[in-house]
């Protein structure tokens, strides 16, 4: 081989190491989905101990209303020095009654995903506008001032 080919053969080398250092990278998160598992969920057949032994422990549960365990899974892409984005969202919401039972078992994806954009850099808040040094040194005089409550 001589040389011209040599330097042709590691010029693409690097370039092909330098264009894979490009490509995204998949991240999983969550609850790692399982399609034949969500589909033995059966509602009025499960209760909440065969779904925790099927798919384990949610991801979360509600605090309030109707019994409901969610498994929530993601998958970011990202490329080199970007900030991740979500490629694919799902969420299992399954539903119990007061018994345990299964009453519902239903999956959402990325479209009931809400982006929120905040406002600006500050949280609006009702009140007096304050600066600052007012609430540094605002309490400056109000303790131990006459008229004010004594210990006892």
């Amino acid at each position: 081989m001589n040389r011209s080919k040599i330097l042709g053969l590691a010029a693409i080398g690097a370039a092909a190491i330098a264009a894979s250092g490009c490509t995204a990278i998949r991240e999983p998160r969550g609850y790692i989905i399982d399609a034949t598992l969500l589909q033995t969920v059966q509602p009025g057949i499960d209760n909440q101990r065969s779904v925790e032994g099927t798919l384990g422990r949610p991801t979360f549960e509600s605090q309030y209303g109707q019994p409901t365990w969610y498994y929530v899974s993601s998958t970011t892409g990202r490329k080199p020095f970007v900030r991740p984005r979500i490629r694919e969202h799902s969420v299992l919401a399954v539903k119990f009654d007061e018994a345990g039972n299964v009453v519902s078992a239903e999956q959402t994806g990325i479209d009931k995903v809400v982006y929120l954009s905040p406002d600006g850099d500050e949280t609006p808040t009702l009140g007096r506008e304050r600066t600052f040094l007012e609430d540094l040194f605002g309490n400056i005089g109000a303790v131990g001032a006459p008229g004010a409550a004594g210990p006892g």
